[in-house]
């Protein structure tokens, strides 16, 4: 049970609002990537699907590394500016660069072209951590007061929701306006207009939150790796919110990478791509205050559950698409998204609780260590949706193509198409609500879950 605070502090609007505009960076990152990325490689570049699927995961594993020293070096700066506001300037002066090179590269195909997307995925991936891992790290050292967090973090959420409309209903038109597929020189024009964004968002984050309050540790922790993660390792509430987070992310991922093709094979038409995004990011914007208060009535607990069975129940009716058509995959997208926006706000708002009880437990300042971690470990799982979804397509028999050499996929694909957009992420995330009930942090107060649940 997290102990009651000494002081229970209330965020400013105008730095909630500053913090938010940060979820840009969160949101586009992994939206477009893993929405175009897989798609752009074997249907532009003509990669092969399994190739393309180890692209779009080999540099997670780089997370592995990169996240944990960055959150280590934000936890011992000592700057004008605070420990963790440097390093959100040094993401944002870089993160747009390599996001836009991306899609910028030479006039590459096959091989070639996987290994220039692969070098500038890892840069991307390096540049990313600069940013977010000293951001996410912030919301436990803004407040000591365990419901504020959630609510402080409903503004993260409601920026996501609209960061994930812009990247998951703007990118894909812009890709896709120079024809029903689009052509390279449109992916260019979108990875320009997503840069431009994040940069604009990235710095105002910076800016916004000058004045943020800063309620964690002290100090440091100044021990070595070995005695870090031999803390993290005994951190219970930190292991099985990071086992839950990274099964939920693998499930989101591997309907992100599934929903180009899920509108263009099942659908018939690659534009729904866009308003299947538009039905379960809208849910984020509108549900966010609903959500908080689910939180407070049932506990994070609690409406992580709910959550869990909202997004499952929604993933696997729309097994059923090709029966009722796609107003139907529409609509249950619709109620995967209700589902998802709970479970994005308990995340991040249980994330934070987790860092707040290690700093009055330890008395150290460890919030870059544990949030390295954390997205690291979450990012790297999370990024095998889309290598899962890759393989799965190869082995049904997938043809990958060139705009200029359109192919006629074999009804096993078709299929294959489905069952990575439905059964397999609802198989997993279903798991989650198992994982869900490990979880044990509770409110100053309140009698801590029955330990045998």
């Amino acid at each position: 049970m997290i102990t009651p605070a000494v002081t229970a502090n209330t965020v400013p609007r105008g730095v909630r609002l500053g913090y938010g505009m940060g979820s840009f960076c969160t949101a586009t990152v992994n939206a477009v990537p893993g929405l175009l990325l897989l798609f752009y490689m074997t249907n532009f570049l003509a990669v092969p699907a399994w190739l393309a699927g180890v692209v779009v995961t080999a540099p997670k594993v780089w997370d592995l590394v990169i996240n944990p020293l960055v959150g280590r070096w934000s936890d011992r700066t000592v700057s004008r500016w605070g420990p963790r506001r440097p390093w959100l300037l040094a993401g944002a002066c870089t993160l747009p660069i390599v996001f836009f090179l991306i899609f910028a590269g030479p006039q590459l195909t096959g091989y070639a072209a996987a290994a220039y997307v692969g070098v500038c995925f890892l840069a991307t991936a390096t540049a990313y951590a600069l940013f977010e891992v000293p951001y996410k790290a912030m919301p436990g050292e803004m407040t000591n007061d365990y419901h504020e967090r959630t609510s402080l973090l409903q503004w993260r959420m409601v920026f996501i929701g609209a960061a994930t409309a812009i990247s998951g209903v703007l990118a894909p038109a812009i890709a896709t306006s120079d024809g029903a597929n689009g052509t390279l020189s449109s992916y260019r024009v979108m990875a320009l207009t997503i840069a431009v964004i994040l940069l604009v968002a990235m710095l105002g984050s910076f800016f916004g939150t000058a004045r943020a309050p800063m309620t964690g540790a002290p100090e440091a922790d100044r021990g070595g790796w070995r005695e870090q993660f031999a803390a993290v390792k005994g951190n219970r509430p930190f292991v099985w919110l990071t086992v839950l987070a990274c099964t939920q992310m693998l499930a989101v991922s591997m309907m992100l990478a599934a929903a180009p093709y899920f509108a263009t094979y099942t659908l018939g038409s690659p534009g729904a791509t866009q308003t299947l995004f538009a039905a379960l990011v809208g849910p984020i914007l509108l549900t966010m205050p609903l959500w908080v208060r689910v939180a407070k009535r049932l506990d994070k607990r609690g409406a992580m559950v709910l959550a869990v069975v909202l997004f499952g129940g929604g993933t696997t009716a729309a097994i059923a698409t090709p029966l009722f058509g796609p107003v139907w995959a529409h609509i249950m997208i619709l109620l995967v998204g209700v589902g998802y926006a709970g479970l994005q706000l308990m995340q991040f708002s249980m994330l934070a609780d987790v860092i707040a009880e290690d700093a009055e437990r330890t008395g150290k300042r460890r919030a870059g260590v544990l949030t390295g971690l954390w997205t690291a470990i979450e990012s790297g799982v999370s990024s095998f949706g889309a290598l899962i979804f890759g393989v799965t397509l190869s082995i049904s028999g997938f043809i990958e193509s060139e705009p200029s050499r359109p192919v006629e996929q074999p009804d096993s694909a078709v299929t294959a198409v489905l069952i990575g957009q439905t059964a397999i992420p609802a198989l997993i995330i279903f798991a989650s609500a198992l994982i869900t009930l490990k979880y044990r942090l509770t409110p100053p107060g309140a009698p801590a879950p029955d330990a045998s649940a």
